[in-house]
């Protein structure tokens, strides 16, 4: 039987140093550990392994294991194997006269009330494993190569499927490019856009300055469609400011951050501009599961599958950490932006999409969507219900669908509320950080993200909050 040893243990790199092998070895532990290359608690390997790895007996490993013992650098234990002792952190140094210095605060709010971000603490771990386990079980071994730049054909398959059941998408798995994120995805159609000779991209007056840098890196110009008191002005398009403009960048669903719906006539203008000037729009569907006092309004892509490119994410129904998103296409579209994605080669993990599709299509994912609608129901109400208690004058709005709220305040207090909020480590965003550079401002609000801490911190993060708003 060949070098059996190269299966045992785990790798350790040392290097040797002193007279003899057994001071060597011992030398090179010590400084391994001092330096912390070796942290407290890291299991060694088995003598025998170590032995085997640096050609010398295992005796001599043995030995150089047990000084390292007694001198409190390792302990051993029957059952735990050989570990690096746990050691008291360095002192910090001091100045003669005067006391240590404490290290400095990590600066980490105790709440976070920001937007765009799920109940982490409430991804669904059992039931990924178990769907883990059975895509792995039935994966092909081609699944294991490069693939397909457009994704593994088993996700758009039951993506296909969910989309338009969930969503009203029109959605074959040919018209799917499964992506790192919706802003891989942005990235991909912002190079498309680009190549066909489009300058500018309209966007609405709120939203994210990551989505508009990325455009912007891409060359492309943003001008602002108008706000109003019921939304997005989608029958400016193609007037004024935005004559020149090749597609628009909307949240018709649950607009991000004011939270309200696109109105049915301004969806329709959307459309019409979109067959009439030959332009795109590109629908980011960023939570479009999570709806509570209101029938879900379909994508947008239903009305002209030809005219917009449907962007989703699993970001708000499970996990940001995923890197799963996806493009429905229209069919033109389909193998530029397969090519642009070819070309970057930045690709989400082909055992990542196979759990996804087998999470899908065994009802996972609606059983965990419906689950966590009912929750972030709940901290809803919960949210409504304390600001009516102990803010009266704060209106909230955006409430019906989302998993985040709009608070209004007093023209003028928006700074100062978000800056009391710090002092109480409340982490909380207000809507101006939102407005587009050349919009108007309109309000002065906060965009309250209810679904982002865990259970057992939304109670305090809730009574935080109270304590900076109008009134408390």
């Amino acid at each position: 039987m060949g070098k059996d040893w190269a299966t045992f243990g785990v790798d350790l790199h040392l290097e040797m140093t002193g007279k003899g092998l057994r001071n060597g070895l011992m030398d090179a532990l010590r400084e391994a550990v001092r330096s912390g290359r070796l942290a407290a608690g890291v299991r060694l390997p088995s003598s025998r392994a170590l032995a085997a790895d640096l050609g010398v007996a295992r005796n001599t490993v043995a030995d150089a294991y047990a000084e390292l013992v007694a001198e409190g650098w390792l302990t051993a234990r029957q059952g735990s194997g050989t570990r690096v002792a746990p050691r008291s952190a360095p002192r910090r140094p001091t100045t003669p006269g005067r006391a240590p210095v404490p290290p400095p605060p990590s600066g980490k709010p105790t709440y976070n009330l920001r937007p765009g971000t799920p109940d982490l603490a409430s991804f669904p771990r059992a039931e990924w494993l178990k769907a883990s386990r059975k895509a792995l079980m039935a994966a092909p071994h081609e699944a294991f190569g490069y693939g397909d730049p457009r994704g593994r054909i088993e996700l758009r398959t039951v993506l296909a499927e969910y989309l338009a059941r969930a969503r009203g998408v029109y959605a074959t798995p040919e018209r799917i490019v499964v992506c790192s994120g919706f802003v891989h995805g942005l990235m991909l159609i912002g190079q498309v856009l680009r190549a066909r000779g489009v300058r500018e991209v309209a966007v609405e007056s709120y939203g994210l300055d990551i989505h508009w840098d990325l455009l912007g890196r891409a060359g492309i110009r943003m001008p602002a469609l108008p706000l109003d008191e019921h939304g997005t002005r989608t029958e400016e398009l193609g007037c004024g400011e935005l004559a020149g403009a090749g597609a628009v960048l909307m949240t018709p669903a649950h607009q991000f951050p004011l939270g309200g719906a696109l109105l049915p006539d301004r969806r329709a203008a959307a459309v019409d501009w979109a067959r009439a000037a030959g332009g795109l729009i590109l629908e980011d569907d960023y939570d479009g599961e999570f709806r509570y006092d209101r029938q879900p309004v379909g994508a947008l892509q239903g009305l002209d599958p030809e005219r917009v490119v449907y962007l989703g994410t699993a970001s708000k129904s499970l996990a940001p950490g995923l890197r799963l998103a996806w493009m429905v296409l229209p069919e033109h579209l389909v193998e530029e932006v397969a090519a642009a994605k070819g070309k970057v080669d930045w690709m989400s993990s082909a055992t990542d999409q196979l759990t996804f599709a087998e999470f899908l299509a065994s009802g996972a994912y609606d059983r965990h969507v419906r689950a966590m609608r009912l929750r972030y129901r709940r901290r809803r109400d919960q949210l409504v219900e304390a600001v009516a208690a102990r803010s009266p004058a704060t209106r909230i709005s955006g409430i019906a669908a989302g998993l985040h709220a709009v608070l209004e305040l007093p023209a003028g207090t928006e700074a100062s509320v978000t800056r009391a909020a710090a002092f109480q480590g409340l982490a909380l965003l207000g809507v101006n950080r939102f407005r587009h550079p050349t919009a108007p401002p309109s309000r002065d609000a906060l965009v309250v993200g209810y679904a982002t801490p865990p259970d057992s911190a939304w109670s305090g993060a809730l009574e935080a909050l109270m304590r900076v708003l109008p009134d408390s």
